[in-house]
């Protein structure tokens, strides 16, 4: 049976009294072609970690091409239909949230010695928890996320942009994003208010510039942006060293946060004791 349909829909969940459920912002796949083109990106020979399967319908494609596969849910509804439908290929069913597991220790369970890269499809308000998690696990090569299409323009703008955010800069420092594709509320049941998108993280095993310091990296970028109307020399003013910093940096005192390039902001940060 072809999951990614309506038809798979009605005749696996609804007898059961199935509905969807709001608050774990749930909105299934309908359209193969986009299960299909997300899981050509999965090279050969790695480990899956694939976070909200839902009814599995990019579970079944990636199965067919990874060496294992585990599937983190959290709707105990769906872990039935998953662990019969999937029984005879190389997954596991993992009952959990992903902000809260341990992934390290799932993944050294059930999926030892391998490459590996995510896949995940996630109500859109936990999806920069989310992705946050899945970075600083250091586990993966890449992640591959269906996201909202604003949230996409906010992971791969650039400076001076109104979607420059802390968030950007911090996706931007960790990886190599891209957009996909785009994908149509139509492709989902129900389909969401807004319009979707398929980001791949390439996951940089070293920063894009030189930092001494990622906490005091971050610190800076966080109150750039917490300041962002506000001139980095008075944004970086209750920051020791801060103001020194940015007068040895080069970086023009008179500029908001919001323009700056990560080579900026560790070129600052980097001068900060």
């Amino acid at each position: 049976m072809e999951l990614a349909s309506a038809q798979a829909i009605k005749e696996i969940l609804y007898p059961d009294g199935f509905h969807f459920s709001k608050s774990m912002g749930q909105n299934f796949l309908i359209n193969p072609s986009v299960p299909e083109r997300i899981a050509a990106t999965l090279p050969a020979g790695y480990g899956v970690v694939e976070v909200g399967p839902g009814l599995g319908a990019l579970t079944d494609r990636l199965s067919q091409r990874a060496e294992k596969l585990m599937a983190v849910e959290l709707d105990d509804r769906l872990l039935p239909h998953l662990e019969s439908y999937f029984r005879d290929r190389p997954v596991t069913i993992v009952k959990g949230d992903v902000l809260k597991v341990d992934l390290p220790a799932l993944v050294s369970e059930h999926l030892p010695g391998l490459p590996l890269v995510a896949y995940a499809n996630l109500p859109y308000y936990i999806t920069t928890p989310a992705i946050e998690v899945l970075m600083e696990s250091g586990l993966f090569e890449s992640i591959t996320l269906m996201v909202q299409k604003e949230v996409a323009k906010r992971i791969t703008t650039t400076p001076g942009s109104t979607d420059y955010s802390y968030h950007t800069v911090y996706w931007q420092y960790m990886a190599e994003p891209k957009i996909l594709f785009n994908v149509s509320p139509g492709s989902f049941l129900p389909p969401p208010k807004v319009d979707s998108a398929v980001v791949s993280f390439t996951m940089r095993k070293e920063p894009p510039v030189p930092v001494k310091d990622k906490k005091t990296f971050f610190k800076v970028v966080r109150l750039a942006f917490d300041n962002r109307r506000k001139t980095m020399s008075n944004a970086l003013s209750s920051l020791p060293g801060g103001k020194e910093a940015l007068a040895a940096s080069g970086v023009d005192p008179r500029r908001r946060g919001d323009t700056l390039s990560i080579p900026e902001f560790a070129a600052i940060a980097n001068l900060i004791p």
